[in-house]
């Protein structure tokens, strides 16, 4: 390579999902706290004439048009040696120019796959999409197809405003492949920025339940500990008491039923961090019932009894992933100003799987 180092980045090995898709770190957090991923890097040779940024851009990417360039300025998805730039910035000798996006790096072309959503809500602005437990988010390494994002291609295959590689539209926020619950979708570059704030300053409001282990001294609470991917196991993610390590994150919590060995809980996210609500839950030993990832899986309350090392076991096939669901969201809508509220019902697998405790719970 002679003006110029370019590399894309490896999507790393998989199964992170909200990433359950891509165990990637942000590599880069924009002012108004988006995390960003890197997916090219460019560093300008010592004799490189000033040109501007979206030209330089354009000269050294296949595929690329210099208007996708221009939407992914728009987008503050162009950096500069660390700082977002305008399309019409000039390039120095010596800069390091990057384009980051608010997700990991789409190996492969999307294709559309006629993939059944649930719609919740859709209008001009903003869709909002009840997601199955098992479905990935974004494709990714090992997940090249099948995904949301495959879906919503689909969806959108005849509307020419929704390009699905648009850095400026799509997916705000993310959950987990084996979470199931509610997510939004922008549809406008207005709508992307108006939500991504909403998000950042913690003004949306998100409510998920989920079926821990083990029994709460108290009815309600608040977790606060920093997240961090995990030093000795890459796929986890872990609590870390030291400040300068991780993000800052609060998960506020109640019971909302107690079976003595496990409990149902609502969660109340302050904050979105990776794998928030398991790593928090799983700090205070409560890990999810039957999250193989943190350990939920095995039998952790309760007595040695075959009778009852049976019946958890078939809890664990009727709820075959972690207990968890996303069930309400809450925005303002980026257009009207109209505060909208939606809920999703506990589905099917773990509301079998509640009844089940409850009615073994009545027995003992």
């Amino acid at each position: 390579m002679t003006d110029m180092e370019k590399y894309p980045l490896e999507s790393g090995d998989l199964e992170l999902s909200g990433i359950e898709e891509n165990v990637d770190e942000p590599s880069f957090v924009t002012e108004d706290g988006r995390e960003m991923y890197e997916h090219f890097r460019f560093v300008a040779d010592k004799g490189q004439q000033m040109i501007r940024v979206d030209k330089f851009l354009v000269d050294r990417m296949e595929k690329t048009s210099r208007n996708r360039i221009q939407q992914a300025a728009d987008a503050q998805c162009v950096i500069v040696n660390g700082k977002p730039v305008k399309s019409s910035y000039k390039v120095k000798p010596g800069d390091v120019v990057s384009i980051v996006m608010d997700r990991p790096r789409y190996e492969l072309e999307i294709i559309p796959e006629n993939i059944p959503l649930d719609i919740v809500y859709e209008d001009s602005d903003v869709l909002v999409v009840d997601k199955p437990a098992g479905l990935v988010v974004h494709p990714g390494h090992g997940n090249y197809s099948g995904t949301l994002v495959n879906a919503l291609a689909w969806h959108f295959k005849d509307n020419p405003d929704y390009d699905v590689s648009d850095p400026r539209l799509g997916l705000v926020h993310r959950i987990d492949k084996d979470t199931s619950g509610l997510l939004v979708v922008a549809k406008t570059p207005e709508a992307k920025t108006h939500l991504g704030n909403q998000f950042f300053h913690k003004t949306t409001r998100r409510e998920y339940v989920a079926v821990v282990w083990g029994d709460f001294a108290e009815q309600s609470g608040t977790i606060v500990g920093n997240i961090a991917r995990n030093p000795k196991n890459k796929l986890q993610m872990a609590v870390f008491d030291d400040p300068s390590v991780g993000k800052h994150a609060v998960t506020h919590y109640e019971v909302l039923e107690s079976f003595g060995y496990v409990t149902v809980v609502k969660c109340v996210l302050e904050t979105g961090r990776t794998h928030q609500i398991r790593v928090h839950m799983l700090s205070k030993g409560h890990p999810l019932f039957n999250d193989a990832r943190y350990g939920g899986d095995r039998i952790l309350k309760g007595t040695t009894f075959a009778k009852y090392r049976q019946f958890v076991e078939n809890c664990f096939q009727t709820c075959p992933r972690q207990a968890l669901h996303a069930r309400t969201l809450g925005f303002v809508h980026p257009r009207t100003g109209k505060e909208m509220d939606f809920e999703s019902e506990i589905p099917a697998d773990m509301s079998r799987l509640i009844e089940r405790w409850r009615t073994y719970r009545k027995g003992e």
